[in-house]
């Protein structure tokens, strides 16, 4: 009997998953059981649209081995999601109306979402793109326009899934709201998601660029984590500075940047200019957690729209995706997880004045934290600069620590040594342009592992 019940919840994707909550200081991300949940999130906007389930498989297993523990995908996809047909010949909607949805086509979206279940990945589903309620571009057409459509949409959403564990509601869709009616839109539909599913899962909104949810919705109870989106206009673009603006709001509540510069995406989205690379990827990525966010969001030009030969490249996009999945910043998004998992991430504080005397420029920006206990303390140095760390932020007599590669997610120890109660001078490995390190400091009787063997 143990083994069929066993095989029944393999078949139904309900074996792990747990519904997600708020952390009770309001910092973090947790799991029903109050363990830490990392939101580390793979783009695929256009995953229920244009993979068929054999694709979804591939591309779903790839990012849980690779260590990503959220997909952000859309429902009413961005290119021509109402008008052409997913890989089974279904349009989501009957006529257009988000009134009538068809139901063959959310039995292609139910598949992948017990696909993820079983997977242990959750699933950051926007109900719709921008374009269908703000059509300051893209293909539409605009078929939320008036609030008790939204509102109804939505109900049946979270009626639908409501028993589904593994669904973060992302409203928003890289639009803003722009006037009156754009509020009560987002607003119906997130009052709808709530009334359908009584508010088993976390919702948030996604902006377009250099904006973030809290613009608007700060102050609204249905918003349970802002999100921002620091884009794709420049390298080196001030993540921190977002994150840190979010990161003092109050009421207090957790921060992500959920879409930041792509990995080979064009810088400003031009075709005249180089790609974003692994190490852009990174570098954002990097910055934003030590700044104080709850998870990330890594991107890739190929995969969010899901190209391969047949198709229109969209934004300079070159490789099917399918290979693009093996690009590095995507594995050493993994790298990052290892780190944070090895320790105790809840009580992670971002900390700059653990560093005592330089921070570095606005390209190579040197970022810090620490534990609220002083157990461990984690530097970030984007171009492997020396600096000076204030060791006495660690309570702690012996030290001993790593100085993790995050371009191959590998590690070299430090030996204990006594706790000198001042600065400390430190020079990583190595040094350069795209040479970036990071360095951990524990208390040696923590004993805590080599973050480069950690599996999560």
């Amino acid at each position: 009997m143990k083994n069929i019940m066993l095989f029944i919840c393999l078949l139904t994707g309900v074996l792990t998953a747990q519904t997600l909550r708020v952390s009770d200081d309001g910092r973090r991300l947790v799991k029903e059981d109050g363990s830490a949940f990392i939101y580390l999130a793979d783009t695929a906007w256009e995953l229920f649209h244009r993979c068929n389930r054999e694709e979804a498989e591939l591309y779903l297993r790839d990012r849980r081995d690779k260590g990503f523990t959220v997909i952000q995908a859309v429902i009413l996809a961005e290119l021509d999601g109402l008008n052409t047909p997913n890989p089974y010949g279904e349009r989501p909607l009957i006529d257009n109306d988000p009134l009538k949805p068809n139901e063959k086509y959310f039995e292609h979206v139910d598949w992948i979402l017990r696909k993820a279940q079983e997977l242990d990945l959750v699933i950051a589903a926007l109900p719709t793109w921008g374009d269908k309620w703000n059509l300051r571009w893209g293909v539409g057409p605009v078929i939320f326009d008036a609030s008790e459509k939204a509102e109804q949409y939505g109900e049946w959403l979270g009626r639908r899934y409501k028993e589904q564990a593994n669904i973060i509601w992302v409203l928003g869709g890289d639009r803003i709201p722009e006037k009156p009616l754009h509020l009560e839109i987002i607003r119906a539909m997130a009052r709808g998601l709530r009334q359908g599913d009584g508010g088993r899962h976390l919702m948030t909104f996604h902006p377009m660029g250099s904006k973030s949810s809290s613009e608007w919705f700060h102050h609204d109870d249905w918003l349970d984590f802002n999100m921002m989106q620091t884009g794709h206009w420049q390298r080196h673009k001030h993540v921190y500075k977002m994150i840190e603006h979010d990161y003092r709001l109050q009421p207090i509540k957790p921060c992500l940047d959920g879409e930041p510069q792509y990995e080979d995406i064009q810088v400003r989205l031009s075709p005249d200019n180089e790609r974003f690379t692994a190490y852009d990827a990174r570098e954002a990525a990097w910055w934003a957690m030590l700044a104080g966010a709850c998870g990330h969001t890594y991107g890739n030009g190929n995969i969010w729209q899901m190209y391969k030969p047949g198709r229109e490249p969209v934004l300079g996009a070159r490789l099917p995706w399918d290979q693009a999945i093996d690009q590095p910043g995507a594995r050493q998004m993994g790298f990052m997880r290892q780190v944070f998992e090895s320790r105790p991430f809840l009580d992670l504080v971002p900390d700059q004045q653990v560093l005592s005397d330089y921070f570095g420029q606005d390209y190579d920006r040197i970022r810090a934290a620490r534990d609220k206990s002083g157990s461990w303390l984690i530097v970030y140095l984007p171009q492997g600069q020396a600096t000076r760390i204030r060791v006495q932020k660690l309570e702690a007599d012996t030290v001993s620590g790593w100085w993790f590669n995050p371009r191959e997610g590998t590690s070299q120890r430090i030996e204990p040594f006594a706790n000198p109660k001042t600065d400390w001078a430190v020079m990583p490995p190595s040094s350069g342009p795209r040479t970036d390190w990071v360095l951990i400091l524990d208390d040696a009787t923590k004993e805590w592992p080599d973050p480069a063997d950690f599996q999560w």
